[in-house]
């Protein structure tokens, strides 16, 4: 049952935890991190399983060389750093030496988004979906919380192929009751609620968010679909096709090119007769702050995007 809980816990917790339980399932995993295992939450393998882990230092370029490496000896390779630099520093040798020959490497960041808070502009990462979804191979998953986080490591380390997963910093929602509950499959979309007036598409840390403007425009007498997607790419179209007219697209990352970039392109290619409504970033800069009250300047809490919907909604 999903539902909005109450409760929060960190979805690299859940990464972390993940990590040691295949661990112990595959002798062939390995991980590594540059530098930030503690942040990254990769040093509960470190501490579990030294000798198949390996810190890379403040080199995040060399330690994709080195995942690359390792793949081709027919590891399961696990790379982490912050979303900033795994995604951006070494996207060229992501691109080059993971991507193209098609390794089994995957790229798991956190601290993405406009949520890292107080580290600013710097390091939120808010092109990531953009930048890793246009290489080719590369499948692009943002988790939703911390159940459904460990669902998909799990689902991604018997997958041959390159991944890159998104995960934020803070801690967030809990809206699955368990593991069982929160199933994931690469490429496939799901409807959390059902609705007829409107359809709301959250990926990541907004789900909850939908979930929370789904309950408040039910008390204002309108019915919203909320749809969670994960897997950006591969992105589920057919989920998309069955949407309402008027869809909404809800994402901690920058409008172009992330979650509503992806969707627009199926509305687009498909002649689909839909209105679409993009609440993100809307193309610029973070800025420092704490993360609730970035959410808040951005647009991306449950009330916020209940006001963006009836503005729009106003206009037609």
């Amino acid at each position: 049952m999903v539902k909005l809980s109450g409760i929060y816990k960190g979805m690299r917790k859940g990464y972390g935890e993940t990590l040691v339980e295949l661990g112990k399932k595959y002798e062939n995993l390995v991980v590594l991190d540059a530098d930030l295992s503690g942040s990254t939450q990769t040093a509960m393998f470190a501490k579990e399983f030294p000798e198949r882990f390996f810190n890379a230092g403040v080199a995040e370029q060399n330690m994709i060389g080195m995942a690359a490496g390792l793949a081709t000896t027919g590891k399961i390779v696990f790379a982490s750093s912050f979303a900033m630099f795994a995604s951006g520093r070494a996207w060229e040798i992501i691109r080059n030496l993971v991507a193209y020959p098609k390794l089994n490497v995957k790229v798991v960041a956190t601290h993405a988004g406009i949520t890292v808070g107080e580290d600013g502009a710097s390091h939120q990462m808010c092109e990531d979906i953009a930048i890793m979804r246009a290489i080719p191979n590369m499948v692009v998953i943002a988790p939703t919380d911390y159940y459904h986080t460990k669902n998909v490591i799990r689902v991604i380390a018997d997958y041959k192929a390159p991944v890159y997963v998104r995960m934020p910093r803070r801690d967030t929602e809990i809206i699955y009751e368990n593991e069982e509950e929160a199933t994931f499959e690469i490429g496939k979309g799901k409807v959390l609620v059902e609705g007829e007036d409107l359809t709301i598409i959250a990926t990541g840390e907004e789900v909850p968010e939908a979930l929370k403007a789904g309950e408040i425009l039910k008390e204002k007498g309108i019915s919203a679909e909320i749809i969670e997607i994960s897997t950006i790419k591969p992105i589920d179209e057919e989920i998309i096709k069955k949407a309402n007219d008027f869809v909404v697209t809800v994402e901690d990352h920058n409008i172009i090119g992330g979650l509503g970039g992806a969707v627009a392109e199926v509305i687009a290619s498909n002649g689909l007769n839909k209105k679409l409504l993009r609440i993100g970033i809307n193309d610029v800069f973070g800025r420092s702050g704490k993360a609730d009250e970035l959410l808040k300047h951005y647009g991306l809490d449950g009330e916020s995007i209940v006001k963006k919907i009836l503005q729009e909604m106003n206009k037609f």
